[in-house]
């Protein structure tokens, strides 16, 4: 019982922990306003006062259950499950090499690779590229994006990229796209934890406060689709592209200070 109650102590000072429930209520809400946004926002902010990997192993558990909450909005996975398999495949293969060839990465390049994963994702969300993939061209390319997907997850935190921008140019409807990204995202998490347990970032303790930190996220999610019901989703998109730009040039000056 003891160590049960240990587990759900969140560890560290109560500043801490304020500021780390405030960064899971913003996250939350802006997945609940935009559809996503969550893992990427979370791991910038936490990662200004704690490693990448410290703050991917916090995130764990929020990710996962929000991420299985999208995958479950809508019907028909299967059809989809089976569409996306390779580019999952390649996502847990991408993960696993890069888990196992970067696992001494220096936390300075993995802050420079931060960096220049959110200013890509910024550009491209504030120039609203858009691009299709041809039905005969995805088999083969969809292992590719899979594959550096996962190198990304596994040296940065953030599996956005280039997954998301694959799957919008697969001329997805709105329902559809949401339940891809969130197969894409349940499989990234989960490859990333077993990197993260297997190099003994991801902990009992770590879990127990990966465990509270869902309840403010859960709590942004919902107070952002009230937004949503209130706002431009447009205009708040573009807000939290901005703010992911600024971040990735944060990153990258600190990394070239270093």
């Amino acid at each position: 019982m003891e160590s049960l109650i240990a587990l759900f102590t969140p560890h560290g000072n109560s500043t801490q922990w304020l500021a780390i429930a405030f960064i899971f209520l913003l996250a939350g809400m802006i997945k609940g306003v935009i559809g996503l946004g969550l893992p990427t926002v979370a791991i910038a902010l936490l990662s200004l006062s704690m490693t990448t990997m410290q703050a991917a192993a916090l995130l764990f558990l929020p990710s996962l259950l929000t991420n299985i909450w999208q995958l479950g909005s809508g019907t028909g996975l299967m059809p989809l499950l089976r569409r996306l398999t390779p580019m999952l495949l390649g996502i847990c293969l991408g993960t696993f090499v890069a888990g196992f060839l970067f696992s001494k990465l220096d936390p300075v390049c993995s802050g420079a690779g931060l960096g220049v994963a959110l200013l890509l994702y910024g550009v491209m969300g504030l120039a609203s590229v858009h691009w299709q993939v041809p039905t005969q061209a995805e088999r083969m390319l969809a292992p590719v994006i899979g594959i550096a997907t996962g190198m990304v997850t596994a040296s940065t935190g953030v599996f956005v990229l280039p997954s998301v921008p694959y799957l919008q140019a697969l001329d997805l409807d709105k329902g559809k796209l949401v339940q891809a990204m969130g197969l894409s995202f349940t499989v990234s998490t989960l490859t990333l934890g077993i990197n993260l347990y297997g190099s003994g970032t991801l902990q009992w303790n770590i879990a127990g406060d990966s465990m509270l930190a869902l309840l403010p996220a859960l709590a942004g999610m919902q107070l952002g689709q009230v937004i949503r019901d209130k706002m431009q989703p447009a205009l708040f998109k573009r807000c939290f592209f901005i703010g992911l730009l600024a971040l990735g040039v944060h990153y990258l000056w600190g990394a070239v200070k270093s």
